[in-house]
């Protein structure tokens, strides 16, 4: 890219010059239209989730590159496809921007978002552009997925063992090494630049879905026989992503389901490198409140969840189970530290005080 052309600004060229731009991050013959038309398979279900992310608060500058911010963006809502059972069809992009900003900050935004779709064999296929004082991302996701393969947060039971399916804080570290490159003295470069990833390119869990689908296959397991069915959720299984955090997630899916749970202290998973970094209080902390993980958190029979965790290695546990009543509660079974209730209030917040 030649200087004159890396230093074009969006007003330069207006909304249809850039439109042109970004065409060809597009698939030729569903680009052109009004709307998009996705062709499913017969007896799925389309599954449709958006999320908004403002510069300033999602991504900055000071943190994530244009291409790093699109990885963020697209793998954020192929995560919250994964959290309801769904494979990804394909994405719209509607995009607000001042007008000052650089062309090609645009065109590596969007490089990364094609970086991570490529990944699951999905496409950007439609969106919008307008002007905004402030750059702002409203990604909508498509996905499909068979209606007794549907994963909801109001179907877990008690008796479920709950099971992440990967390690937590990992997000929030990379973000403060990020930061505050101060941090971390006793964490070699190898080990920072894995935190940092995490941040910068999360992995959204699709993966686990064939697995999934593997182990609760009909009669997988005897727990399933005495399990009460919802109408929408054929499979013994609930869950949602940690994308807001580990104790976010589980505290909805539990208002959700009507219940309670019981998590275990020494269970969650965090890397191994806070081990010689933080606290065992701080590592708690960016586990269950730091956010951006973006791995699955499940409710499912015991039985399942030891195969599911048995299938995954590489920091899938099972952290505690669903209980009555409605409180989840954080609890040391070596009694170091008195039992403690989780709430929401403990996490992020928009429009928090």
């Amino acid at each position: 890219m030649n200087s004159e052309l890396s230093s074009q600004q969006v007003k330069d060229i207006g909304e249809q010059g850039l439109l042109e731009r970004l065409q060809r991050f597009c698939p030729l013959e569903i680009i052109g239209d009004d709307a998009a038309v996705l062709e499913t398979a017969p007896e799925q279900s389309l599954v449709v989730t958006t999320d908004v992310l403002v510069d300033g608060v999602h991504f900055s500058n000071i943190t994530t590159s244009p291409e790093d911010a699109g990885w963020r963006t697209a793998a954020a809502n192929l995560s919250d496809l994964a959290a309801m059972g769904a494979s990804p069809l394909g994405i719209t992009v509607g995009l607000g921007l001042p007008g000052e900003v650089k062309v090609s900050w645009v065109e590596r935004l969007y490089q990364g978002m094609t970086e991570c779709l490529q990944k699951y064999n999905t496409s950007i296929v439609g969106g919008d552009i307008v002007r905004s004082p402030v750059t702002t991302l409203a990604i909508t996701a498509f996905g499909q997925v068979s209606p007794d393969q549907i994963i909801r947060r109001s179907a877990a039971v008690v008796g479920d063992a709950i099971v992440v399916t990967g390690v937590h804080g990992a997000s929030k570290a990379g973000l403060e090494l990020l930061l505050h490159p101060e941090l971390g003295q006793d964490l070699n470069d190898l080990e920072k630049m894995a935190l940092i990833r995490a941040h910068q390119r999360p992995q959204p869990r699709l993966d686990v879905l064939p697995i999934l689908w593997k182990i609760l296959t009909p009669n997988s397991c005897t727990d399933a026989i005495n399990r009460v069915s919802t109408p929408n959720s054929r499979l013994p299984i609930a869950g949602m992503d940690s994308s807001d955090g580990l104790a976010d997630a589980i505290i909805q899916i539990c208002r959700a389901s009507s219940v309670g749970a019981v998590l275990e202290r020494k269970e969650i998973p965090v890397p191994k490198t806070f081990n010689h970094w933080l606290t065992q209080e701080q590592a708690l902390e960016y586990a269950l409140y730091g956010g951006e993980d973006f791995e699955l958190v499940l409710c499912l029979p015991q039985e399942s969840a030891s195969a599911l965790v048995q299938h995954l290695g590489q920091g899938a546990a099972i952290i505690g189970s669903i209980t009555p009543g409605s409180t989840v509660l954080l609890h040391d079974e070596q009694k170091k530290f008195p039992d403690q209730v989780l709430s929401l209030s403990q996490g992020f917040q928009h429009f928090g005080q």
